[in-house]
């Protein structure tokens, strides 16, 4: 017979985990991402959400061979999805893992839920993006540089280790090594491009923040910490981040990325207060993105 000390700590060392996958004609990713969470050796509960942005393709036939858990997103956008799944989770850790992400081995949840048996930790995400051999050369070429945009290396707001650099940051951060984690603890005037890609969080402290119709990564972060929630952890594993192969994709989706920012800010939906040097140097590069194709 299992004790009741034994039991409760392996619900202490295993938390119940609701993962949140929003899609959008995601079907050239999804099952590879899917298939990803399913072969986790993990031993605690898990739930998979899919927030559905109105795929015409084959997404919801793939996503119903892995949840019954899968709901109408009408916002379309990612971080729309993000809020919808939020919404419906019922588990302990939110896990915010994009149609496009890989978990690279087994024991992926394992290691990152790892760090919350530390209190003070509210959140955890990888230390590296990485790579299969059959990946295309800008994912590979961006899980190198450890950022999915350019324009982070130029403000040093990446949150990924950096071969350039050999930093996972520029921004100040306060770092203790844990041995299979950094146990870090952030600054809201500067910080890490935090809270995408394989970010958990606790579900408690997640359900404190504004979120509203849209779940900002960054954003979230930004009210987790003003709320002194300011402790997180880089767990030393990877995460895969695919991307397109044609470099003419890429810049159009790094395009709409910045014009979805300005958008989104002037219709006073985001929160975290940029410094006055990013928004001239965003402002300094979207004329130049105009004339691109």
């Amino acid at each position: 017979m299992v004790s009741t000390t034994t039991m409760q700590e392996s619900q202490k060392s295993n938390p119940s985990i609701s993962i949140i996958t929003p899609t959008y004609n995601s079907a050239k990713t999804l099952a590879s991402c899917l298939d990803s969470i399913k072969t986790q050796d993990y031993k605690g509960d898990i739930e998979i959400i899919i927030a559905d942005g109105g795929s015409t393709d084959s997404t919801l036939e793939i996503a119903q061979k892995y949840t019954d858990k899968i709901y109408p997103n009408p916002l379309k956008t990612g971080e729309a999805g993000k809020a919808v799944g939020v919404k419906h989770a019922k588990n302990e850790i939110i896990a915010l893992i994009d149609s496009d992400n890989i978990l690279p081995s087994g024991d992926w949840l394992s290691r990152m839920t790892e760090p919350f048996q530390d209190r003070e930790i509210t959140g955890t995400e990888p230390l590296y993006y990485t790579y299969r051999k059959e990946d295309g050369y800008i994912t590979r070429y961006c899980a190198m540089v450890g950022m999915n945009d350019p324009l982070c290396l130029f403000l040093g707001n990446y949150d990924r280790m950096c071969m350039v650099t050999g930093k996972w940051t520029e921004m100040p951060v306060i770092e203790e090594d844990k041995g299979n984690y950094i146990k870090i603890e952030l600054d809201d005037k500067k910080l890490p491009t935090i809270g995408a890609n394989g970010f958990l969080v606790r579900r408690d402290a997640l359900m404190g923040c504004s979120m509203g119709d849209y779940l900002f990564d960054i954003d979230v972060v930004y009210e987790l910490i003003t709320q002194g929630k300011n402790k997180f952890a880089k767990v030393k594993v990877g995460i895969v981040h695919l991307f397109s192969g044609d470099v003419f994709t890429f810049i159009k989706k790094q395009r709409r990325r910045i014009k979805d920012y300005a958008y989104y800010k002037e219709q006073n939906l985001r929160k975290y207060p940029w410094g006055s040097l990013g928004k001239l140097k965003l402002l300094r590069i979207e004329p130049n993105m105009s004339s691109l194709p």
